[in-house]
């Protein structure tokens, strides 16, 4: 459901682009994503990032996975890193990231990932040297069990996007049920760890540390799918490099993914829908919003 408050608020933070802009005045958005099995995730999540306007964007895989995304999508820049022999990045590419990270404005991490010890420990100690906003999603958050107190280290602002299974299985507790327990558990945890936090689902919920809720109003059923937790990685990522606070960023990154989400919908059906459709529907819904 398209709400014209929010979208009147999208457009006052969304200035037109001038006549002599750069591709770097509109964000460098580094993206370390994918493993073996799971390039699909890394795909999503770039062009995601592109097509939610993006400047630059740089796809980060392990190596043994390269030549697979180098030839998905040739507007995203892929660059290859260390892999661990199951083809899950290694600790080892630790002073190259951090090296690539210097020329970067914004990292987002998480999906397809793999939950291996080596990438933890690697996703880890980049999320405390980064001084920049992290987007953190899926995997990435999992690799984040038993360590959730580093987020409170970190120097600059943590954008966490679990769904209900991921929040539950690193923040411990109860699975929230009902809207109320959604809002409360996501109002207290962006507190208590100093987090942006995205609650994803129905009607998806985003809290500050500060205190600030939204409660998302797009989206439909069609969206519970492989792929779609992806592109909003992408889109919340891309928002934050054109200058969007985080906040700003998390809460209309989601709105226009639900948005793109029920376009898709409506033209193809809730049952047929996938995660490349959100994508597909973006430029669309961007252009309703900002006209």
């Amino acid at each position: 459901m398209r709400d014209s408050k929010i979208e009147s608020q999208i457009r006052r933070l969304w200035h037109p682009r001038p006549k002599r802009a750069d591709k770097k005045d509109f964000g460098r958005v580094f993206i370390l994503a994918g493993s073996r099995g799971y390039t699909g995730a890394a795909a999503l999540t770039s062009f995601a990032a592109l097509r939610a306007g993006a400047g630059l964007v740089t796809l980060g895989c392990p190596e043994k996975i390269y030549s697979i995304l180098a030839r998905r999508h040739p507007e995203v820049m892929v660059r290859p890193f260390p892999s661990t022999p199951e083809g899950s990045f290694s600790e080892k590419g630790f002073p190259e990231i951090m090296k690539f990270l210097k020329t970067q404005d914004i990292l987002a991490f998480g999906p397809g990932l793999g939950r291996n010890a080596a990438t933890g420990r690697l996703v880890r100690r980049l999320t405390s040297k980064f001084p920049l906003p992290v987007v953190i999603d899926a995997d990435g958050i999992n690799l984040f069990k038993g360590k959730t107190e580093e987020f409170k280290k970190r120097r600059g602002e943590t954008i966490l996007t679990p769904h209900p299974g991921e929040f539950v299985r690193v923040f411990g507790g109860k699975k929230p049920r009902t809207g109320r327990e959604r809002k409360e558990r996501a109002c207290q945890t962006a507190r208590e760890f100093g987090v942006f936090l995205v609650l994803k689902g129905h009607r998806t919920v985003v809290a500050s540390p500060s205190g600030k809720t939204a409660v998302n109003p797009t989206g439909n059923p069609g969206m519970a799918t492989g792929g779609t937790g992806d592109v909003l990685t992408g889109v919340i990522a891309a928002l934050l490099g054109q200058g969007m606070r985080p906040f700003e960023a998390a809460r209309f990154g989601v709105y226009l993914h639900g948005l793109a989400g029920d376009l898709a919908a409506r033209e193809k059906g809730e049952v047929s829908l996938v995660a490349g459709d959100l994508v597909e529907f973006l430029p669309q819904a961007l252009r309703l919003v900002l006209k």
